[in-house]
């Protein structure tokens, strides 16, 4: 035997780790909060490949992402599938668990949340508009004292535009008798300054809600991390 020669030390699957120190029995042990978002989505990919563990390739994906959640929310199938064994299985699954984390988001304000501001339009509509690769045209229908009744989607768009009609937001406006309305729609660009088109709409849309008695509060257009608001600059 040659003493020169050096033994490489086999790589540890995730079964011959510690058992504190797997993420299934860590997160029973101590609890989801002691688990690295890398441990997290390894749990849900279930394996790795033949050269690493599960959570070893996904603290590679999130270095990818930038190691920001959000980052990795606007990936798709193709974009995990530069990485060996993230088959579109995998990727869907962890694509879906972040999409649950959108909507556990926008479902903590409640459906019946009051709107006192432009905040808190933004951050109703930022979990629905911000991971878009199109525009999309939502209204948020009021009652009399400002409390939520629901919000629909009016229309989708292509990448750099939508168009709404003035009829079906006030139809929605009427079949649920709300009194005040707010528009919001995105600009996956990340531009937050509004179009042409948007100010004409707008305008359109305030002077059409006027004639039936129903207020518009206000016009958003949504990127991820800013939005700009008809109302706070004095547009309406």
């Amino acid at each position: 035997m040659n003493t020169t020669d050096k033994e490489t030390p086999a790589r540890l699957t995730i079964p011959q780790w510690s058992e504190a120190d797997r993420p299934r029995e860590k997160m029973m042990l101590k609890g989801a909060e002691a688990l690295s978002d890398a441990e997290l989505l390894g749990i849900l990919i279930g394996s790795g490949n033949t050269e690493e563990s599960a959570v070893a390739l996904m603290q590679r994906v999130l270095a990818a992402a930038g190691n920001d959640l959000n980052t990795l929310g606007k990936w798709e199938v193709r974009d995990f599938a530069r990485f060996k064994g993230m088959g579109p299985a995998k990727s869907i699954t962890v694509m879906a668990a972040l999409e649950l984390g959108k909507r556990r988001k926008a479902q903590e304000r409640g459906e019946r949340a009051v709107i006192r501001s432009s905040q808190d339009i933004y951050e109703l509509f930022h979990p629905l508009l911000c991971d878009l690769p199109t525009e999309e045209f939502w209204v948020l229908l009021l009652n009399q004292a400002a409390r939520v009744i629901d919000k629909v989607r009016i229309s989708r768009g292509g990448i750099d535009q939508t168009t709404a009609d003035v009829r079906a937001i006030l139809r929605e406006a009427l079949l649920q008798r709300a009194t005040q309305i707010a528009l919001a729609h995105n600009h996956p660009s990340g531009n937050v300054q509004p179009s042409q088109e948007d100010r004409r709409l707008t305008q359109q849309m305030q002077q059409a809600a006027k004639t039936m008695n129903i207020r518009l509060l206000d016009h958003l257009v949504v990127t991820d991390g800013h939005y700009y608001s008809f109302n706070d600059e004095g547009v309406l």
